[in-house]
């Protein structure tokens, strides 16, 4: 019998998880009751497009609709447009799928059901900025974001109170219809209000929230934007409001699940599992300095499992994510300890704005790049972790997986 060596067995663990995920598995066995009249879809994220194209499939009747994604995440539908935009970084075409999107939930009566398919991404996919701000005032905020190392939920909060579209807005766009979110959760504890920033679920935070957490990060926000936030026209329907009766959510996949699928492949090939939490959040490289000196307590044969989102703080811009950055922090910190082997990777296929979904590590990792001539600290120190595995040809290269349920990490002591 061919044994699997580490890092194949660590490749099909993210695969495993990966394959939780998609929605042709998840989806189907969601699906709402239909309506007496239209059956309207709508949806943003990066899984947007194949959560449309798995709807049509098994609905039962018929229906209409637009749907954005990333570019490059596109699939083919026969009855929803599928348009694509940018993403991290908000652009035009966002702007006007978004517009699709709340023209296509307009005029709708009592009798008419609106089935929302919201995954990750869908806080950049859906960009609709509210007079007075613009384009360029919404692209500033989200770096700002992206660059304070704020947790989802702080920025989500932000974003709530910056847009005609997040924290509610497009379930009440759509009254009186019935709405159904089916949400792909990409968070940590899986709060729908959190996912793509809310789009169908009231909002509990506010926008003095909102003014706290761009001051307490320092982030370098348009005056257009502070002066907006101190204005009735910011805040965010509740839960309070009476339209809300109508809303429904049903998460279909999340980090737990696809951990715990995980977990089953590990179990399979002989490993004991700990699954240390599917909602980790914090710095990088000091979650991967806590799992470090976990991994090398923990007896051989054994696999740590989590997932959740970590977050980078970009003094300066490199080419990373925030799992090649965990992955390299844990180089650092193993320094080249025996048995232990790791695979760090986002589930959307993608590391931050990087190419790759994260990469992998061995107890040769070190020593292979020092033959090189790379140092760990140069790659940490400067967030150019993807060009450190780059060269050692130690990056996990999935593709666009069209699903994202987040970070998945295993850190293996081998048996």
């Amino acid at each position: 019998m061919c044994l699997k060596t580490p890092k194949i067995l660590l490749r099909q663990l993210f695969d495993a998880a990966v394959a939780s995920a998609q929605s042709a598995v998840c989806l189907p066995q969601h699906l709402p009751e239909p309506p007496k009249g239209r059956t309207v879809v709508v949806g943003a994220g990066k899984a947007s497009a194949a959560m449309a194209r798995a709807f049509e499939a098994a609905w039962p009747g018929p229906l209409s609709g637009v749907v954005v994604t990333r570019y490059g995440y596109a699939t083919d539908c026969e009855r929803i447009e599928v348009l694509e935009a940018a993403h991290p970084t908000p652009d035009e075409s966002g702007v006007l799928a978004t517009r699709r999107i709340l023209q296509a939930v307009s005029g709708l009566t009592e009798d008419d059901l609106v089935v929302a398919l919201i995954s990750g991404g869908g806080s950049a996919l859906l960009t609709c900025p509210p007079e007075p701000l613009s384009l360029a005032d919404k692209i500033a905020v989200n770096q700002a974001l992206l660059d304070s190392g704020a947790p989802i939920h702080a920025m989500n909060c932000v974003r709530k109170h910056l847009s005609l579209v997040k924290g509610g807005r497009l379930a009440l766009a759509a009254a009186p219809a019935q709405v159904v979110t089916l949400l792909i959760s990409d968070v940590p504890g899986d709060d729908p209000a959190t996912i793509a920033s809310g789009p169908t679920t009231p909002d509990s935070t506010t926008r003095q929230q909102a003014l706290a957490i761009i001051r307490q990060y320092r982030m370098p926000v348009p005056n257009s934007v502070v002066q907006y936030l101190t204005s009735s026209a910011a805040e965010s329907p509740k839960p309070d409001h009476v339209l809300f009766a109508r809303c429904a959510t049903r998460i279909i996949a999340s980090p737990g699940m696809m951990l715990e699928q995980a977990a089953e492949v590990a179990r399979n090939a002989g490993y004991r599992v700990e699954i240390l939490g599917d909602d980790l959040e914090g710095e990088a490289r000091e979650v991967a300095r806590r799992h470090a000196e976990l991994a090398m307590k923990t007896e051989p044969g054994v696999i740590l499992l989590s997932g959740g989102e970590l977050t980078v703080t970009h003094p300066s811009k490199g080419q990373g994510g925030p799992n090649t950055e965990y992955a390299l922090a844990l180089v650092k910190y193993l320094d080249g300890r025996e048995g232990i082997h790791a695979i760090a990777c986002d589930t959307d296929g993608i590391d931050g704005s990087a190419d790759n979904a994260g990469a992998y590590i061995d107890p040769t990792t070190l020593s292979r790049a020092r033959q090189l001539g790379l140092q760990a600290d140069d790659y940490l120190n400067t967030h150019n972790a993807a060009v450190y595995f780059r060269y050692l040809n130690d990056l996990v290269v999935s593709g666009p997986t069209r699903t994202n349920v987040n970070d998945f990490r295993a850190v293996m002591r081998e048996k």
